[in-house]
């Protein structure tokens, strides 16, 4: 009897498994566009293109291979097809679903809303990684890089440098090839930074009270001459505001000048006791960090300029860097003695000695450089002075994975600026060499 009672259940599991295999076959497209039916050519010689020709002789695509040419290289940057896009894995998982799940699937289409949610999260330990070829390998800088920074919604990566110039390059984590470059006669660059929209680029110079806005979308260059009411020798330090309304510019002896990033006019100006040495906004842009020389941290309130608060950053002789996370939990303050010191915002926002989550002493000498990636589960901390001096801080354990980076020959050399991809799936480092080393986190399926 029990074994005639195993066959049923196995044969009307076979039944809800063709059913639902039925279902996702029967399924049609909710909209059919009659021009993407039509067969047309592609000139594939156009400047956006030629990097995707195998041989001299592909100068015209049919729309088709140029999609599936376009997928092959998706797949290649990506190590594969991710899970969301591999139709064959999804039927069968949908295939062992019962029927009320069939109907929640088919709910879930007929609603709009944000359905997103976070991933698996990154374990501790050992970070799976995978040495790229440099982002700027078709075209390494003449000495110092000054920056580098991934574009806010296409896959390309920005570098910048005192050579002068400004590079472009698409990343596919394969060959990146080069985009475009612009170069700033006698303007050594000291930072530059993409708009929030990524349509401007805007530079500093090491020595220059002037700045540019190099715009992307018409090609001009820009030359802001000076901006009334900002009495600076140089413009060197910056922030963008996140919501893309405000540039904080960091002069001297304290002096904080905020402007409109539309008109690239001053709005105010704030000051700091002592000098300051770095700031960052919140996620929301309703408030500013300041880092001072002298080891304090100020909280500003973007709409009123007033200050809200202020905390001592524990055991900091003089202070070097800040960041604060995407999902403004944590604030990181970097230190001239190496030690990075991690603290919870509510926390800072109302103790004038709070005490860090974590004191991270990895770096023996002055931290110039921290940032947290998109999801808030690495902290990178780096240091200038010394060569392959970058760690990467898993958060919420506070440890350093232990595999980065490798120091079975040295790559990294002298960090001068760090980032994360959108989405968390690269990040670079530019060094004193003129390189933009790129490396593939492969927790992270997208770019």
């Amino acid at each position: 009897a029990s074994e005639r009672q195993g066959l049923q259940e196995d044969s009307s599991d076979s039944e809800v498994e063709n059913e639902a295999k039925g279902n996702l076959l029967s399924r049609k497209p909710a909209w059919v566009d009659e021009d993407d039916e039509a067969e047309e050519n592609v000139d594939m010689t156009h400047r956006y293109r030629k990097d995707f020709m195998k041989s001299d002789a592909e100068t015209v695509l049919t729309q088709k291979n140029l999609k599936r040419r376009l997928e092959e290289q998706f797949q290649r940057a990506m190590g594969g097809v991710p899970a969301w896009a591999d139709l064959e894995n999804r039927k069968k998982s949908k295939s062992t679903a019962s029927d009320s799940d069939s109907d929640e699937g088919d709910d879930l289409l007929r609603r709009t809303g944000n359905f997103i949610s976070n991933s698996e999260s990154l374990p501790r330990g050992i970070l799976k990684v995978s040495t790229c070829l440099p982002a700027n390998q078709e075209r390494f800088a003449d000495g110092r890089l000054a920056t580098v920074q991934f574009h806010p919604c296409a896959q390309v990566v920005m570098t910048a440098g005192h050579d002068r110039s400004v590079s472009l390059f698409q990343v596919d984590g394969i060959r990146n090839p080069r985009i475009q470059s612009i170069y700033l006669e006698s303007f050594p660059i000291y930072k530059a930074c993409f708009s929030v929209d990524g349509e401007q680029v805007i530079a500093t110079g090491t020595h220059h009270k002037m700045f540019f806005v190099y715009d992307m979308m018409s090609g001009s260059i820009i030359p802001i001459q000076r901006v009334r009411g900002v009495e600076e020798r140089f413009l060197r330090n910056f922030e963008v505001s996140p919501d893309g309304s405000f540039m904080l510019l960091t002069g001297t002896s304290g002096y904080l000048h905020l402007l409109s990033m539309k008109t690239k006019e001053l709005i105010s100006t704030m000051k700091v006791n002592g000098r300051c040495t770095a700031s960052a906004f919140t996620p929301d842009s309703s408030k500013i960090y300041s880092y001072s020389k002298e080891g304090e941290v100020f909280i500003w309130d973007v709409r009123s300029r007033k200050c809200l608060h202020k905390f001592e950053d524990e055991g900091s002789l003089e202070g070097k860097c800040i960041a604060v996370s995407k999902n403004n939990q944590y604030v990181a303050c970097g230190s001239a003695s190496g030690v990075v010191n991690l603290y919870t915002t509510d926390v800072c926002l109302k103790e004038n000695h709070p005490k860090p989550v974590k004191a991270i002493m990895n770096l023996v000498t002055s931290a110039t450089c921290v940032t947290f990636n998109p999801t808030t589960e690495i902290l990178a901390v780096a240091s200038c002075e010394t060569d392959e001096a970058v760690k990467l801080v898993h958060i919420p354990s506070y440890t350093v994975f232990s595999n980065f980076p490798l120091f079975r020959r040295k790559q990294i050399y002298l960090t001068q600026s760090m980032d994360f991809s959108p989405r968390s799936g690269f990040f670079s480092v530019a060094n004193n060499k003129g390189k933009a080393l790129l490396f593939r986190l492969k927790h992270y399926a997208d770019f």
